[in-house]
């Protein structure tokens, strides 16, 4: 493809990850917002993360036959009509204040980005040279972060700013009426907000019409390799559970950090920031990465020394007080910036015409974001916040393994 054609192509997945961010961290916020307004513990409220990207799990594979009917640009297109409507299903949730219809919206939510994410890593690696699709991928990952960061200064300000009022009256009131009155105040600040992410994903399909982005096809192999089955592939399903622990340990390290505030009594005016400053790390690390790699230093190098430098992070997280714990969670999300730009190419290289099927799988193991917050979830609640974050060394020993020796397995 022309040089012109990938700039161009690149600009518009860009704008597609900037969605799949503004949308996906918006759980950090929904988590201790449905947790006061539907009266949850955290383990309960740990069904966010869990309904959101559970639909990963659920739709992948059937994504992968969707986009081979459809090709990549109307896949995508279809995705965000998905999410349009899972988000108009927050505006039920909220006015019955039903945890059930906002967990179902989450889930419909995680349907479409799960076919967006199926068509559009696989098409930014494809795009160009594998030797720079780290790169190319960091460049998406800027976009989801930013968006990200845009995303829960808004929604904070939008439906948790002056939520401490509201929990102070809360523990005077006992009047049920009150009470009920009180949460469903609450409950509708969310109908607005999501009115206008409906609204800019229904605009954002008719930009994907309009740009007619050109369809790419997978790299050839030899007659002789195309006939070998994925299971042929050791690398690859190494590659499937790297995503799996990867994607637990990210949603851990940022959509806990208000609770984990909470723990040692941070004030809201504080702690509403911790999120916003893990994914400032997160673009720090993708701006880092687009610079070093691979001029400087390899992916697969890259990504080794982050993990081990997330070991020790986790170390200091668990060994420290207050501030400091925190900041050294914080910091993980540096650490994390290379790991998928790194898994994804590492993973799916040599793959050929089991690309998108291989692409679907990957996308699939996006479920560690449901599976792992609920066991963080459940240890917070019977222990505290702080030991919790111990279960973040199961996703990087796993990590470092694939790293150093499940990546190199190559086909049998």
């Amino acid at each position: 493809m022309e040089r012109k054609n990938v700039s161009f192509c690149i600009f518009v997945i860009g704008a597609l990850f900037f969605v799949f961010g503004f949308v996906t961290w918006l759980n950090s916020i929904l988590m201790p917002f449905l947790k006061i307004a539907c009266d949850l513990n955290t383990f309960q409220a740990s069904f966010v993360p869990f309904a959101f990207y559970i639909a990963y799990f659920v739709m992948s594979i059937p994504a992968s036959f969707v986009l081979k009917k459809t090709g990549f640009a109307n896949g995508m297109a279809l995705g965000l009509i998905v999410m349009a409507i899972g988000s108009i299903l927050f505006i039920p949730a909220a006015l019955n204040r039903s945890y059930i219809i906002f967990l179902i919206g989450l889930f419909i939510q995680g349907i479409g980005l799960s076919l967006l994410q199926t068509a559009s890593n696989p098409y930014v690696t494809i795009i160009g040279p594998i030797e720079t699709a780290a790169r190319r991928m960091s460049i998406m990952g800027i976009c989801n972060k930013v968006a990200g960061m845009i995303g829960v200064i808004t929604l904070y300000n939008a439906i948790l700013s002056g939520s401490e009022q509201i929990v102070a009256q809360l523990e005077f009131a006992t009047d049920p009426q009150t009470i009920n009155n009180l949460l469903q105040t609450l409950s509708h600040r969310i109908i607005l907000p999501y009115l206008i992410i409906t609204a800019i994903l229904i605009a954002l399909v008719v930009f994907i019409r309009l740009a007619k982005l050109p369809e790419v096809q997978e790299e050839e192999e030899s007659n002789d390799e195309s006939k070998h089955s994925l299971f042929k592939y050791p690398y690859f399903w190494f590659g499937v559970f790297a995503i799996f622990f990867y994607v637990g340990a990210e949603v851990i390290a940022i959509d806990y950090l208000i609770p984990f505030g909470d723990f040692y009594n941070i004030p809201k005016d504080i702690s509403k920031n911790f999120n916003v400053y893990a994914l400032i790390g997160l673009v720090v690390g993708y701006l880092l990465g687009i610079v070093i790699t691979p001029k400087l230093v390899s992916q697969r190098t890259a990504f080794i020394i982050n993990i081990l430098l997330a070991i020790a992070l986790t170390v200091v997280a668990l060994t420290t007080q207050g501030l400091l714990a925190i900041v050294a969670i914080i910091m993980l999300s540096f650490t994390h910036a290379i790991m998928w730009p790194a898994i994804w190419p590492l993973s799916i290289h040599n793959l050929g015409k089991h690309t998108k099927l291989a692409s679907a799988i990957l996308v699939m193991a996006i479920a560690g974001g449901a599976i792992m917050p609920l066991f963080y979830g459940k240890l917070s609640d019977i222990y505290n916040p702080q030991i919790a974050y111990a279960l973040l060394f199961v996703s990087y020993i796993y990590l470092m393994f694939f790293a150093t020796i499940g990546c190199n397995i190559k086909k049998k």
